[in-house]
Order: C-alpha cells, then structure tokens, then sequence
C-alpha cells in the first residue's frame, strides 16, 4: 500500500516541487551555522542598512547585521515552532479524539462540547491573550500554539473511530478479550492516522504563519534571536529606505507555507483510496 501512495504522490509533480523545497528549507536550517556568512546578531555600523551588494547577498538590517544570515538563523525558529506546535496538538487532538469515537455516550458528548467551546474561540485572539499573561518566547509560542490547534484533529480523529470500531476486526479483538487499550492503540489507531498525517502538514504552515504574526507583532520570538517575522518587523519600520527587509522574508515564508499546502494536497490526493482506481 505504502508504494501506491508513493507512486500517486510521486505523480503530483507540484507536491513533490513542494517537498524538495521543504527538504532544502530543513537542510539549510540544520546547517545554518555552517552556511551563514555572519553572526546574525552582530552589529556593523559601518554597515547600517546596507542594500545586497557582493558582500552582504541580501542586505543589512537598521543595526547592520547580514539579513541572509539572519534568516537562514531565522529558518530554524520557524520550522522549530511548526513541526514542535503540530506535535503538541496533534498529540493533543489524537487522545481526545480516540476517546470521544470510540467510547461514545457521555464521554463523547462532553469531549466535543468542550472542542466546539474551543472552536467558538478566535485561535489567534486566544494565543494573543494568553501571550499577554506568560513571557514571550519561543518555548512559549511552540507550546500555546500547540494547545489552541488541536481541535480539527480531534474532530477528525473521532469521526475515523466511529466508523473503524464497527469494523469485523475490532468485533473479533473484542470477542477475544482484548483490552479497549490494545484494540484502540493496536488495531484502530494505526487505521484512522491518514487524515491525521494530512492535518499535520497544513498544521506546519498554518503554525509557521502564526509564529510570523506573533513575532512580527513583537509577541513571538524576541530579539536579536532571529525569526522571519521579527525580520519584517524591522522592514516595516524602514519601509521607505530598505524594500529588502520587507520583500525577502516575506517571500521565504509564502514559499515555506505554499510548500506545506502543495504536500498536504499531494497526500490528500495520494491516501484517498476512492481515486486509486479511477486514476490508475
């Protein structure tokens, strides 16, 4: 099964561009020491807003640091809070939502009372309200990201329980006397991950976006740690003398995010099994 969903995603080549763009986005965060050509937060007041020249590729921010090297040090903040924050909610949302689809009655009822309750939030209002109370930082970010996203999964996750625990197979763990543990983790579970995968990479993208608000906001990630928002907080505050700043983030984090949409469309797409036979 696995080489089928290979072979449909392989054949989705805008999925698969945005998957090698997102294999080198990681490849460059893991070696941004290696790679940037400055300390990103030395200042250089010989060079203060410098436009990209031969020696500085993309410009100096208001305090002369090399901007190229800031975001390549700005890349590892991002894709840490995307992947970090998808954990945390899809872990989140993966509990709460096997309880609520395979137990049902009560437990269900009030386990997606309290996920439309939630839902009923502004996310972004609620991460903001709830950065106001903690200091900010990026453990914080990862983390009250992480538990203000997980409702869809759980939504989803419910309904693929519904379903898979009237299935034969779980009839017969049942009549065997496993325990609703075994048959949760070991049978169902492994069977309703797909849309679970599906949600964890638009998550990505979704988190990688939040995380630039926040910073961009001056509530993310706090200088002179580098983060791609905190960046375009810095362009907007020289718009007028310094495109750079505002022009190369930016295009970083709309090709990161339209990467992660391109594979979540691809897997969508490759795991739908109701399109394996009509495209093969």
């Amino acid at each position: 099964m696995y080489k089928i969903i290979w072979r449909r995603f392989r054949r989705n080549h805008l999925a698969m561009a945005g998957l090698a763009v997102i294999l080198s986005l990681a490849a460059l965060s893991i070696f941004a020491p290696l790679i940037a050509p400055y300390d990103p937060v030395k200042i250089d007041v010989y060079n203060i807003l410098s436009p990209p020249d031969s020696r500085h590729l993309l410009g100096t921010d208001e305090l002369g640091r090399d901007v190229l090297s800031r975001m390549l040090w700005g890349s590892r903040a991002s894709l840490k809070v995307g992947f970090i924050a998808v954990a945390i909610s899809i872990s989140i949302g993966v509990f709460v939502g096997a309880l609520a689809g395979y137990y049902g009655g009560k437990i269900d009822s009030i386990l997606m009372r309290f996920v439309d309750m939630m839902l009923a939030f502004p996310t972004f209002f609620l991460i903001l309200a709830v950065i106001a109370i903690v200091e900010p930082s990026i453990s914080t970010i990862m983390v009250v990201i992480g538990i203000t996203g997980w409702m869809d999964v759980a939504r989803l996750v419910r309904a693929e329980f519904l379903t898979l625990k009237e299935r034969d197979f779980v009839a017969a763990a049942r009549t065997i006397g496993m325990s609703d543990r075994r048959i949760i983790w070991r049978h169902i579970m492994p069977n309703s991950l797909s849309p679970v995968f599906i949600a964890a990479t638009f998550g990505i993208a979704g988190a990688i976006l939040v995380e630039s608000g926040l910073s961009f906001l001056g509530l993310g990630v706090q200088p002179p740690e580098p983060s791609w928002g905190n960046i375009l907080t810095s362009g907007k505050d020289n718009i007028t003398v310094a495109w750079w700043l505002s022009v190369f983030p930016g295009i970083a984090i709309l090709i990161t995010v339209l990467s992660y949409n391109l594979v979540g469309e691809g897997l969508r797409d490759a795991l739908d099994p109701r399109l394996w036979i009509e495209n093969e």
